[in-house]
């Protein structure tokens, strides 16, 4: 089978797509045939090996950790899937971008989502939802999600609104409408957060303010927040401590900002399979949107690689393979 591989850390031109062995759905695993896979900062870190000293992989290294396709094989004790079903999941070991992969973590695809759409949303689905049950978020509660117009905060925000979560969400200027359809109030990410936020200002510029003191305010004291999630990896996560008063209620997905007592996400695989049907249910009732910034072919994926590594994506990056 073809699968999009490198055999030595480096830029995207290391990347190359190469015939390899298909693998076999094993006991309680299946395999399907992909359809699509997303391309996240995590596929760049890999590849670049800017993450080499602390998650090792082997080489060579098929990219992608999730994907959607249609179920063609399937292990011992497996129940409730067969094939033809259409399904989307995440495999933790990587080697997703391939023309067959196999799963242990997976639901089934949501009908309201494009193959795109579901190959590009199950790493982001697990990842956020690991993240707001870790930071409590739950209905009435303010989360700041520092990074929101990407692949994965562009889904954290949506399943925070769903819970009943007031969301402000950092990007660009140009991505604040974006927030906005999405359910969040938007304010510019860079340092000096606290203020724009509104965080005890004093006749500041609060967001959302009309000359006002703070976020939503009419001339107070400032918002209230109870959870700050680093998505991009961009700000200082000490402006997110400052923002809710406890590296606590910081969590970041940057390895290198895992600084002050603030805690990264490490995803439970146990969890994973609830949170993508979960997730699924959101999109059938029309809640739960995967916005896509480009999409390519598996023979792109040096080009995939380099859009992911410029950042300011307005949603995901994907790579798509097989039938249409």
């Amino acid at each position: 089978m073809k699968a999009l591989l490198f055999t030595a850390h480096g830029g995207p031109e290391v990347l190359t797509v190469a015939d390899i062995p298909a693998p076999h759905a094993g006991p309680g695993e299946i395999r399907i045939a992909v359809r699509a896979v997303g391309v996240s900062p995590a596929d760049d870190a890999l590849r670049s090996g800017a993450w080499k000293s602390f998650f090792p992989i082997p080489l060579p290294y098929v990219v992608g950790v999730d994907a959607a396709g249609v179920v063609d094989e399937i292990g011992a004790g497996v129940e409730g899937v067969r094939a033809g079903d259409e399904v989307y999941g995440v495999r933790v070991a990587g080697g997703t971008t391939a023309e067959h992969v196999v799963f242990d973590l997976w639901a089934a695809k949501p009908a309201a989502w494009t193959w795109s759409q579901a190959g590009g949303a199950a790493g982001g689905v697990a990842t956020a939802a690991h993240a707001l049950d870790e930071l409590g978020v739950r209905a009435g509660s303010v989360l700041l999600l520092d990074g929101a117009s990407g692949g994965v905060g562009a889904v954290a925000v949506q399943l925070a609104v769903a819970r009943g979560a007031r969301v402000i969400g950092t990007a660009s200027p140009a991505n604040h409408a974006f927030l906005r359809d999405l359910g969040a109030e938007p304010v510019t990410y860079g340092p000096g957060l606290a203020e724009r936020v509104g965080l005890g200002s004093a006749g500041g510029a609060g967001l959302g303010s009309a000359g006002g003191a703070g976020l939503g305010s009419a001339g107070g004291a400032g918002t209230r927040v109870d959870a700050a999630l680093d998505v991009g990896g961009h700000g200082d996560v000490t402006e997110l401590v400052a923002l809710t008063g406890t590296p606590d209620a910081v969590r970041t997905l940057v390895a290198g900002n895992a600084v002050h007592g603030v805690r990264l996400i490490r995803v439970d695989p146990a969890g994973v399979p609830a949170a993508l049907a979960s997730a699924a249910r959101l999109a059938d009732a029309g809640r739960l949107a995967v916005p896509i910034a480009a999409e390519y072919r598996i023979t792109e994926g040096a080009a995939a690689h380099t859009r992911i590594a410029r950042g300011h994506a307005r949603g995901k990056v994907v790579i798509t393979l097989g039938a249409e």
